[in-house]
């Protein structure tokens, strides 16, 4: 591993250069990402129910500008426009998020809101008609909120059941024209930000010492529902790829004690072991 000293002083000493494209192997996919309470807006319309994201913003005393994702940059409306601009710019490829409440506004999985599968065909048909390839995240974040007041959302393992029925929704709706999907976006975050700081939707913080163990455990048996729903039934036909998109801040030892090598390996452990690798024997062992 290159040393952060050694690669600050490569940088300071190199010399300065344009970059292109032509830099890059020729698979190397150059895009842009959004999710979908950042950008969409319109959110009463087209039969959209609310997100735990609707009801924190509204919460007085959660945002201190109190700013909120009702209208964003009206994405709803304008998207045709945003997609020119994606083109414009020569990106290879355009990443966003289905909003799970605006394919089941209760989240229930009991009724497909039409309106909602129309919206997002015409953002992939408009993309690929620029030639920009579709990558389709289904949760970034925006739990519907009925889940969450009904069941205690991603506190409750009944939760699974609801996230694979969205995604084999979505994978019948979409899988023809994306063949490249993302189960989860960032679990980490709403297990700690949502569940321990209480930074983020839904905002809890009474309980840290357990549920954001909950809510890492309860998206990873999502993510592995949503995975095994695809290769069973779509995989052949549709041919497209699925995964989990994960953060990390990283960690290196301050010296070579092996106090200190343990407590960086520890903090990498928690920060990306939890999702990645074998689930995971280092945390459970630390609990």
């Amino acid at each position: 591993m290159v040393k952060k000293e050694e690669l600050l002083k490569d940088y300071e000493q190199a010399e300065p250069r344009n970059v292109s494209k032509t830099d890059f192997p020729p698979n190397f996919v150059f895009g842009v990402a959004t999710s979908a309470y950042q950008i969409e807006g319109a959110c009463e319309e087209g039969n959209r129910g609310a997100s735990i994201w609707d009801d924190f913003t509204h919460t007085e005393g959660k945002i201190i500008d109190k700013s909120n994702g009702d209208v964003a940059v009206d994405h709803y409306h304008r998207y045709k426009e945003d997609i020119d601009l994606i083109a414009k710019l020569g990106f290879d490829a355009y990443r966003f998020s289905i909003s799970w409440s605006r394919i089941f506004p209760d989240g229930l999985g009991t009724k497909i809101n039409m309106e909602g599968i129309t919206f997002y065909n015409n953002i992939i048909d408009a993309l690929l008609q620029k030639g920009i390839q579709p990558y389709v995240t289904l949760y970034h974040w925006d739990l519907p909120l009925h889940l969450h007041e009904s069941m205690g959302g991603w506190l409750n393992k009944e939760i699974v059941k609801y996230f694979e029925i969205y995604a084999d929704t979505c994978f019948a709706s979409f899988g023809d024209r994306v063949k490249n999907w993302i189960t989860i976006n960032e679990p980490l975050q709403t297990a700690v930000n949502g569940y321990c700081t209480g930074i983020f939707a839904p905002g809890r913080h009474q309980h840290s010492s357990t549920e954001p163990y909950l809510v890492a455990h309860h998206q990873i048996l999502a993510h592995a529902a949503a995975f095994s729903v695809y290769q069973r039934k779509y995989k052949d036909k549709q041919g497209g790829n699925i995964g989990l998109v994960v953060d990390c801040e990283w960690a290196e030892a301050n010296s070579d004690k092996i106090e200190d090598k343990s407590a960086a390996a520890r903090r990498l452990d928690f920060q990306i072991g939890w999702y990645c690798l074998k689930y995971s024997v280092n945390v459970i062992s630390l609990n």
